[in-house]
């Protein structure tokens, strides 16, 4: 993908680096594949705000993807590449030889007019969706399941994808994008290639004003609040406020927040830091 800076023709643009959208090919969504999306301001069904910094924003439509990819043995070509507001990543639109049109998460280097197609010893090429099993060792892949038929799980953010490191009887063992190394049944589906628009991370908003457009409103530092609004607040002068920690109290850094005795331990094999899990 390309990024694009801008002329610091204002206040908002000094700073923005945006998406120049280079392999996007269409602004217009296919009508049959979105639905509505609702707004909760961050309220519950009571009306009581229970999630903090959520407002506002620009009306959004929600587009059904294709995580299960299970349409087999059919081609489908690419028709469109498309934006998603819901998800980092782009999405790209196909169409089936029996005319059914679907959205799924689109790799890098897929392009309009490319064929692609899923099924169980499909070819291991960028866009099909196939067993583990049936994939060569060192493959990148994404949309990845965790049980057979559930629809991909793992690695569909933009730029993301985990590696095919070796196959070991009923478990595939993949290096995540963490850098975890986690055995996941052979038997579940993936599809081949790394998900784009990379660059995602390397956007600058330029101005408080395009987070309003997201939705989100601004967030408020502990340090700034009162000793009985948050752990952090209180003191004379600018205070550091302590160990970062959050509202409630947990932690920021440090404290391991997984389940002890979780019952996936047993498919964890390396942690992301390197350290083996103990038993």
């Amino acid at each position: 993908m390309a990024l694009k800076k801008f002329k610091p023709v204002t206040a908002g643009t000094r700073w923005r680096i945006g998406n120049a959208y280079a392999e996007v090919t269409t602004n217009v969504p296919e009508k049959s594949l979105v639905e509505t999306k609702k707004r909760s301001g961050g309220r519950n069904t009571s009306g009581h705000l229970t999630m903090r910094y959520i407002g506002g924003g620009h009306k959004k439509k929600y587009r059904i993807i294709d995580f299960k990819r299970n349409k087999k043995g059919m081609d489908a070509t690419v028709k469109t590449v498309e934006y998603d507001p819901n998800r980092s990543s782009f999405i790209a639109l196909v169409e089936y030889t029996d005319g059914e049109k679907r959205y799924i998460i689109a790799p890098q280097g897929l392009q309009v007019g490319m064929t692609i197609s899923s099924g169980d010893d499909v070819a291991p090429e960028i866009g099909n969706a196939l067993l583990l099993k049936n994939m060569p060792l060192g493959t990148m892949v994404h949309n990845i399941e965790m049980q057979p038929g559930q629809g991909g799980k793992i690695a569909r953010s933009a730029g993301s994808s985990a590696q095919l490191t070796n196959k070991e009887d009923k478990y595939a063992v993949l290096k995540m994008p963490s850098g975890e190394l986690r055995k996941v049944l052979i038997n579940c589906y993936a599809t081949v290639g790394i998900v784009g628009n990379s660059d995602h991370a390397l956007q600058s908003m330029g101005k408080a004003g395009r987070n309003r457009w997201r939705g989100i409103r601004p967030r408020n530092r502990g340090v700034a609040m009162n000793p009985v609004d948050h752990p952090m607040g209180g003191g004379e002068g600018k205070a550091s406020g302590g160990q970062p920690r959050s509202r409630s109290g947990q932690y920021s850094r440090g404290l391991k927040t997984r389940t002890k005795g979780k019952g996936s331990d047993k498919h964890i094999i390396q942690r992301k830091d390197g350290s083996k899990l103990s038993k």
